[in-house]
């Protein structure tokens, strides 16, 4: 018993190590959500459109809804859950993290503006609360140690640089480089100096899989929303046509770790297939 003890106690800290944990096709990804800006325009931008040569570009993906909120909503828990506008929700309901959690993986937040110790609050300098979902789940917000997952955005880039990154990873603009305060052009460009060296190295790209997207489109059409990925375990320069959602990304994120489904728009999302090396 005491062997079989020692044995588990060496297992379950190199989680807490943060020890690397194989995933079928990434052992990392990186989420980055921009804002209110339709497929065409975010394609004009130069690097957006060399994001996509690079990697892979699906240009038949559709956002769940308007305004913002219930996007981001969508995104982290296979639904809108009843969000149809901007507002701070408490909602009692499971998300991504709760099964990242007990598949022993690893994830924070990462918020440029974010004033840090759980605040609730709807805004702070260009922290908009509305455009990180996970402040939203009551078993965040309210358990101390989960909340501390939610980082100002100058976290990350020391766990970028110590190579602490977690296992999943949530990147929040704030409202001037998300495009929201700003336009196309402006996110394109803070996206390149912010990123684009990290985003360049073999051993960010060889580990992470790197997902670009924004929430919603300018308000007509379809809701059609850029999206991208890039990293060394993806195809490059590949046009993926398939009609998707958000709740596709999900599905992508829980097959990877074989996590299970939040039962929700993820259990019956449309399959993302062929983009792996």
């Amino acid at each position: 018993m005491a062997k079989m003890a020692i044995v588990l106690s060496l297992f379950l800290s190199q989680f807490a190590l943060g020890t690397p944990v194989t995933g079928k096709f990434f052992n990392k990804v990186m989420v980055v959500v921009f804002e209110n800006t339709n497929y065409q325009q975010a394609m004009k931008q130069p690097f957006f459109s060399g994001l996509a040569r690079a990697g892979v570009n699906f240009n038949n993906l559709l956002a769940a809804g308007h305004p913002s909120q219930p996007n981001y909503i969508a995104m982290a828990s296979g639904s809108t859950n009843g969000v149809k506008n901007d507002g701070n929700f408490n909602l009692d309901v499971n998300h991504i993290a709760d099964l990242l959690e007990r598949g022993g993986l690893t994830w924070k937040v990462y918020a440029e503006d974010y004033p840090g110790n759980c605040f609730t609050g709807g805004s702070s300098k260009g922290y908009a609360r509305k455009h990180n979902p996970f402040i939203s789940f009551k078993n965040v917000q309210k358990n101390p140690q989960r909340c501390a997952n939610i980082l100002n955005s100058s976290a990350f880039f020391q766990d970028a640089k110590n190579n602490n990154l977690p296992n999943y990873t949530f990147f929040v603009p704030n409202l001037k480089n998300s495009g929201h305060d700003t336009n196309a052009a402006f996110a394109d460009n803070w996206y390149r100096t912010t990123f684009g060296n990290l985003f360049n190295d073999a051993h960010f790209s060889k580990e992470t899989l790197l997902i670009t997207t924004f929430d919603e489109n300018d308000g007509g059409g379809t809701n059609q929303v850029y999206t991208n990925f890039n990293g060394a375990m993806v195809k490059s320069n590949l046009l993926v046509q398939d009609k998707l959602n958000f709740y596709s990304l999900l599905k992508m994120i829980e097959d990877n770790w074989s996590l299970g489904t939040l039962n929700k728009g993820d259990l019956t999302a449309p399959v993302i297939t062929s983009v792996w090396r």
